[in-house]
């Protein structure tokens, strides 16, 4: 019988905080890849594009990056599988970029199937982003334990790895799409999703634990301000008790971005901003990565690089797709051939992160 170990104390926390320092970055998806799978199945793994893309990222003072994987890529012993993560690992240690992976995600395509992924959707936000685990392992009891070996197979091989800054299992536990796979002809959710959400994220937890990763192991709020504790729903309170530091999400203005910080230093732990920067939701990285750094809060924000993903379209893109690209982006930073987006966000992030011209 193996003894699960508990949540880190406060102490041990501030251990990593002072050992890590002030993490900033983005969330990554290589722009060849319409998804997770895309961008780790074999067939497509391009560790070359990621050592280019990844130079970007270190050019803008980046020191950390995150990372989604998929169950599905998860055969036989893993091997395979493991075997890139090491890979990609070595390329991003080259930049002198830690990583903060994400096993699981609740967010999109609730039917995800391995193999060859299908065309990104003409103007369409996210068009084939795909959930880990699908609905028929999520909306199932019984059938999370068949991702346990998946969990504690990544975590075996690299629980002491100093290369990776963080464990966050699941993203957005809750969500339940609403306004993709959960309205009109693309009602494919599932009706419980919070409460399936809720009990596979303590799973994940607990097979986490039973490994004792070195690294801190985290699960994001993603939805409110968390002002008063006393309207806390049984996600929000997971995520808080069960992490060993404390992650969040802010896709609002920079009041919005402080406010939330505020709510969140009462539990005495270092905290990371997991998602931000959404142009069209006025969350700008000036000056939320100012407000970020100032505070000595983490900073990741999603998206990198225009690519299959086509993270510059808005969320609403999935009601009224576009027919070319939005004068306003959505997310991400670098277009295709490395040029910015911006050159004045570009310059900022430099300033803010102190990196070398």
């Amino acid at each position: 019988m193996v003894l699960a170990q508990g949540r880190w104390n406060e102490e041990q926390a501030r251990k990593w905080q002072e050992k890590h320092g002030w993490l900033v970055g983005a969330n990554y998806l290589p722009s060849y890849a319409i998804n997770q799978l895309e961008m780790w199945q074999i067939g497509s793994f391009d560790l070359a594009r990621i050592d280019q893309e990844l130079a970007w990222a270190q050019s803008l003072g980046f020191n950390s990056m995150r990372v989604f994987l998929h169950d599905l890529l998860w055969t036989g012993d893993g091997k395979d599988l493991l075997e890139r993560m090491e890979q990609f690992l070595s390329v991003a240690e080259k930049h002198k970029i830690g990583i903060v992976f994400v096993p699981f995600d609740s967010v999109w395509d609730p039917q995800p199937v391995a193999g060859k992924q299908r065309d990104p959707k003409k103007g369409v936000h996210n068009s084939g982003w795909v959930q880990s685990p699908g609905a028929s392992i999520l909306g199932d009891p019984n059938k999370h334990v068949l991702v346990k070996p998946y969990l504690q197979g990544i975590l075996k091989r690299f629980k002491d790895d100093p290369r990776i800054q963080a464990w966050d299992l699941v993203n957005e536990l809750d969500n339940d799409n609403a306004n993709s796979y959960g309205r009109n002809g693309n009602k494919t959710e599932l009706i419980n999703k919070a409460e399936m959400g809720l009990r596979f994220a303590e799973r994940c937890f607990e097979w986490a634990r039973e490994i004792g990763p070195s690294q801190p192991l985290t699960c994001g709020l993603w939805i409110g301000l968390w002002e008063d504790t006393t309207k806390l729903s049984p996600t929000d309170k997971l995520c808080i008790e069960k992490s060993d530091i404390i992650t969040f999400h802010n896709y609002g203005d920079g009041e919005s971005l402080k406010r939330a910080i505020r709510s969140l230093r009462r539990y005495g732990r270092p905290i990371l901003c997991t998602e931000y920067m959404a142009r069209g939701n006025n969350s700008n990285f000036d000056p939320n990565l100012g407000i970020l750094k100032e505070e000595s809060v983490g900073a990741h924000n999603w998206g990198f690089v225009d690519g299959k993903s086509q993270t510059i379209y808005p969320w609403d893109s999935w009601q009224k797709p576009y027919d070319k690209e939005p004068d306003l982006w959505f997310h991400d930073i670098f277009r295709r051939d490395g040029t910015p987006y911006r050159q004045s966000e570009v310059d900022y992030i430099r300033t803010v992160t102190g990196a070398k011209r």
